[in-house]
């Protein structure tokens, strides 16, 4: 099979998979290319609630896979930049679940999602400085936010790869699970997150990220969603909530 994103839909959870074995899972040029429209159409689908970014087979992704990408530095890294910002963007939960390597472009990819699970014995590094590459000022200033200056420093002034205890402890995963139990706990924990309200989601997602000028518009979708109303319904009637509001299709 030619290296590839493959994706799909269960239980309104969209699963995106990294393939790309002979190579780690490294990422090709046509795959960074693909990762922005495959999220927009995930984005758009109603059924989708959550997605998971993960990693064909014991790993999640080596990186760049350097020998798609000898044309042009610059451009390689505004492939890599793009995908991940998409990523990040994307409107709905998103959780990393992470087996093996996660380094390079796969550190980024990672990063850029709002949750990250890992399998015991994964490594992770960021190693721009093994290539001589000056890191993107946006992804510096994102794993700054999750780990910190000092931290930040470390993986990028190194190029070191550290282990799930240091990732965990410097805040770059959130979970780590013994070996053979990552599936099952991301299969649980999106179920919850699928089951709760995409409204407190949204905009809890837009506040976390900086958003400052949102007030207003979140008040006014609160107050028309009928989420609120159906979340106290449901509480008092000591029953599951069916919230209904939707993230909005652009256009």
């Amino acid at each position: 099979m030619e290296p590839q994103l493959l994706h799909e839909v269960t239980d309104s959870v969209a699963t995106v998979v990294v393939h790309h074995p002979a190579k780690r899972n490294a990422m090709t040029a046509a795959m960074w290319r693909a990762l922005p429209p495959l999220l927009d159409t995930l984005a758009a689908d109603p059924v989708v609630r959550v997605l998971v970014l993960t990693g064909e087979g014991g790993t999640f992704c080596a990186g760049a896979d350097i020998s798609t990408l000898q044309g042009s530095p610059q451009e390689a890294q505004e492939l890599a930049v793009a995908a991940e910002e998409a990523l990040a963007a994307f409107p709905k939960p998103t959780l990393a679940a992470i087996r093996g390597h996660c380094v390079g472009g796969g550190s980024q990819l990672a990063a850029a999602c709002d949750l990250r699970f890992a399998e015991e014995g994964s490594l992770f590094g960021v190693t721009p400085a093994k290539l001589g590459i000056v890191y993107p000022a946006s992804s510096t200033r994102r794993l700054v936010s999750l780990v910190g200056p000092a931290a930040a420093k470390y993986l990028l002034f190194s190029g070191e790869l550290i282990d799930t205890a240091r990732a965990l402890r410097t805040g770059l995963v959130d979970e780590v699970l013994p070996e053979g139990e990552l599936g099952k706990r991301v299969a649980d924990f999106t179920r919850i997150l699928a089951s709760r309200s995409q409204l407190t989601q949204a905009a809890a997602k837009e506040f976390a990220n900086g958003r400052t000028d949102r007030d207003a518009h979140w008040t006014e979708q609160a107050r028309g969603s009928g989420d609120t109303a159906e979340g106290v319904a449901a509480f008092l009637e000591r029953r599951r909530p069916q919230f209904t509001w939707n993230v909005p299709t652009p256009g």
